[in-house]
C-alpha cells in the first residue's frame, strides 16, 4: 500500500520542557483537529544516534491517502495555521518539512 506523508523534523529545542508542553498541550491537539484529510499522525521522540548526539529531537509524520489530499490540507486555513504553529514552537531552529511517498511492507 502506498500513500504520502508530511514529515516534520524538529531540531533540539532550547528548553525541552517548554517545547514538550507546547507540543503535547497545543500542537498535537491542533494537528488532530485542523489537518483535514489526514489519516494518521505518528509522533516520534529521537532517543539517540549511533553517531553520537542526534541532530534532531522529534519527527512527526502526518499521513494522507493521496498527494491531492495532502495538498488540499496544506492549502487550507487549518493546515497553514498548524504549520505556522510548528515553526513558532520550534525554539532550536526552523523545523524541516518534507513530503514523502510511503510504501509499507508488513512483516
Amino acid at each position: 500500500m502506498s500513500g504520502v506523508k508530511l514529515v516534520v523534523i524538529y531540531p533540539t529545542p532550547k528548553d525541552v520542557a517548554v517545547f514538550e508542553r507546547l507540543y503535547q498541550d497545543e500542537h498535537v491537539p491542533m494537528a488532530v483537529a485542523k489537518l483535514a484529510g489526514a489519516t494518521k499522525i505518528v509522533a516520534s521522540k529521537v532517543l539517540g544516534s549511533p553517531a553520537g548526539d542526534p541532530p534532531f529531537y522529534r519527527i512527526a509524520e502526518v499521513h494522507f491517502p493521496s498527494m491531492e489530499a495532502l495538498q488540499a490540507c496544506a492549502g487550507s486555513p487549518g493546515g497553514q495555521e498548524t504549520v505556522a504553529h510548528a515553526t513558532q514552537i520550534s525554539s532550536g531552529g526552523a523545523p524541516v518539512f518534507l513530503v514523502a511517498e510511503e510504501i509499507t511492507v508488513n512483516l
